[in-house]
């Protein structure tokens, strides 16, 4: 029997109003790769990002996974301009950002937040909690209604910590502690829009649920827009209205919750769905396993065409030669789009032989 993270049921997350508050169109990152003679000479890339497009709309939760090494870091960090994006475009409230200057972009950095994925290197150990919080208030040159100090207090007592702890150093807090400082110091500045790059990936087992708990409270009662970036599909799952797969800098599959759950399309998606640990019940109906082989590729040279032909049950020769678009598959509900040339059925139930490309797997297997 396998364990695994126990998180409440699902349930629905503020309705997204439909007008879409950031999107990002053909986002690019490549990061050069300096060699030869001389030294400074570009040799190549590293395609962290190769060209996405994504849409989070206002009140919404929007989860994106994906094996470590895809993107999905790099992603969040374009978004919030904490990197400069090599190509493409992002667009929040309408208004194109892509390559505004520091004075531009000083009016929105207010209503974009991040949580990072390490509560003990993101806050810095010679300052207060207090200072860490009320630091975002004075660099934006911002007095709420009865001080600062007051709305720290109120933020700390927000995230589930005492108002006493405003004078207390992170090395006296526990990981999930820590990461709730993070959250108070996200919402210091009543964002529109917070980036939670894996906020939990780095606790306890134990503790995960009480943070993603917490991130779906203040997103229910704030109304508050969510990129939730995590490997974890349960925890997306939970939090999420809908959901990107990508893979290897690419978006792969994109729907809503129940569709990419229930029906999904891409063949990288169902080997995702089916590595999701979960307690074997005898009443439950057996679900669908792919074992898949090696590692994902560099992103320095992909795979041409479709990225996952090199590790994919189904590819053909059209694979390698011709990239899929990302679009509505027939039989998906509206929203729901794969890039695949050949897509799964929309099921994830088990099938009449387990998918297994790993040859050492195979091997032992047949040995039993």
């Amino acid at each position: 029997m396998t364990e695994k993270l126990t998180l409440p049921t699902p349930r629905d997350a503020v309705p997204a109003s439909g007008e879409p508050l950031m999107t990002a169109e053909g986002l690019t990152k490549h990061f050069p790769i300096k060699g030869g003679f001389p030294i400074k000479r570009t040799v190549g890339a590293v395609k962290a990002v190769d060209g996405i497009d994504l849409t989070v709309h206002e009140g919404e939760s929007f989860g994106l996974v994906g094996e470590s090494g895809c993107g999905k870091s790099t992603t969040g960090r374009l978004l919030t301009r904490l990197m400069e994006p090599t190509g493409g475009k992002i667009t929040y409230q309408g208004r194109d950002i892509t390559r505004a200057d520091r004075k531009a972009l000083a009016p929105i950095r207010s209503e974009i937040q991040m949580i990072f994925q390490d509560p003990y290197s993101s806050l810095n150990p010679r300052q207060t909690v207090g200072t860490i919080i009320r630091s975002p208030m004075e660099v934006n040159g911002i007095t709420p209604p009865g001080g600062r100090e007051n709305r720290v207090r109120e933020l700390l007592e927000t995230v589930g910590l005492s108002p006493e702890h405003y004078n207390r150093f992170p090395h006296e807090f526990s990981g999930g502690q820590r990461q709730r400082i993070g959250v108070a110091r996200a919402l210091a500045l009543e964002p529109k829009l917070i980036i939670a790059d894996e906020p939990v990936s780095a606790l306890d087992v134990s503790i995960q649920a009480q943070v993603v708990n917490l991130l779906q409270k203040l997103q229910r009662e704030l109304g508050i827009a969510f990129l939730f970036i995590a490997h974890d599909l349960a925890v997306v799952r939970h939090f999420s209205q809908r959901v990107a797969v990508m893979y290897l800098g690419k978006v792969v599959e994109v729907g809503d919750r129940e569709s990419i759950y229930n029906r999904p399309r891409h063949p990288y998606t169902h080997a995702l769905l089916s590595a999701v640990p979960e307690v074997e019940l005898d009443e439950a109906p057996a679900r669908e396993r792919i074992r898949l082989a090696g590692d994902v590729p560099s992103p320095i040279n992909p795979p041409s065409g479709c990225r996952f032909r090199t590790r994919c049950w189904k590819a053909q020769e059209k694979c390698a030669t011709q990239e899929p678009p990302l679009v509505q598959i027939g039989g998906n509900t509206a929203g729901h789009l794969t890039a695949c040339h050949f897509p799964e059925e929309p099921t994830i139930a088990a099938r009449g032989e387990d998918v297994v490309l790993d040859p050492a797997l195979a091997a032992l297997e047949k040995e039993a």
